[in-house]
């Protein structure tokens, strides 16, 4: 998930929208790339292949991107920008899983909908490069396990929670798309969920009888490390503290 001809002067003047030219022929290029990509693969986004599609020269993509790697991190951008920009929004009143589950699914959609975007996204990315739109998703599930934690119905750390939810998701999307379509099972990203939401939340009225007191306790701990920057009773120090003392109970 996504003219007029580029001008290709670096530095062209700005339009009454706003943009300059350069930005205009940019954002033309990468959606240019976007695809190419879509349609071919990485492969088939060669500078010289960008460039004809978009009208210009392969000069003018080094000019912009520095390099075809340069180019890629500005699709990486675009479609992380993409994928946020479908994501649904956050719903204080909803049931935390149930919103959780909302993300799920657009996450699921868009990686099925855009595999070679996805495998862009999600595969090829450097440790150490999240694009400030990955941030952006990022932060909205951190804010949907806080949500979670804050119901006191998780049962691991956030933390955790985050990588794990992370994990699954992505990791179901790369095992479909590894099998023709015709052949995928429908069931598969279904069935993730319900384990991962078994693993790291509790019963929403009250704890399995499974869980035991140590569940409970833990649960508990999460719920009010979710909400110490409410405790304005407290100083800083000592929500520090009570901060560390939470986290080795749920650890």
């Amino acid at each position: 998930m996504q003219e007029p001809q580029p001008d290709d002067t670096p530095d062209a003047p700005t339009t009454s929208d706003g943009a300059s030219g350069r930005d205009r022929m940019r954002a033309q290029i990468v959606q240019v790339a976007a695809g190419l990509l879509a349609a071919g693969g990485r492969d088939a986004v060669s500078t010289r292949a960008v460039a004809a599609a978009a009208g210009t020269q392969a000069p003018t993509i080094y000019r912009l991107f520095g390099d075809k790697d340069g180019l890629l991190a500005a699709v990486l951008e675009y479609g992380f920008s993409a994928y946020l920009a479908d994501k649904p929004p956050l719903d204080p009143t909803a049931d935390p899983v149930t919103d959780l589950r909302a993300g799920w699914d657009l996450h699921i959609g868009f990686g099925l909908a855009n595999p070679a975007l996805f495998l862009l996204m999600y595969a090829d990315t450097q440790p150490g490069r999240r694009p400030a739109a990955a941030e952006a998703g990022l932060a909205i599930l951190r804010t949907r396990i806080r949500n979670i934690a804050t119901a006191g119905r998780l049962r691991v750390d956030e933390n955790l929670a985050v990588d794990l939810v992370q994990a699954a998701g992505s990791g179901a999307v790369l095992a479909l798309l590894a099998v023709p379509e015709a052949d995928r099972d429908p069931r598969l990203a279904d069935t993730m969920f319900d384990a991962l939401i078994t693993t790291i939340t509790t019963d929403p009225v009250r704890e399995s009888a499974d869980d035991g007191m140590a569940g409970g306790v833990v649960t508990a701990a999460n719920a009010l490390r979710a909400r110490l920057p409410e405790l304005e009773m407290l100083t800083d120090g000592e929500r520090h503290v009570l901060g560390e003392w939470l986290a080795r109970i749920t650890h």
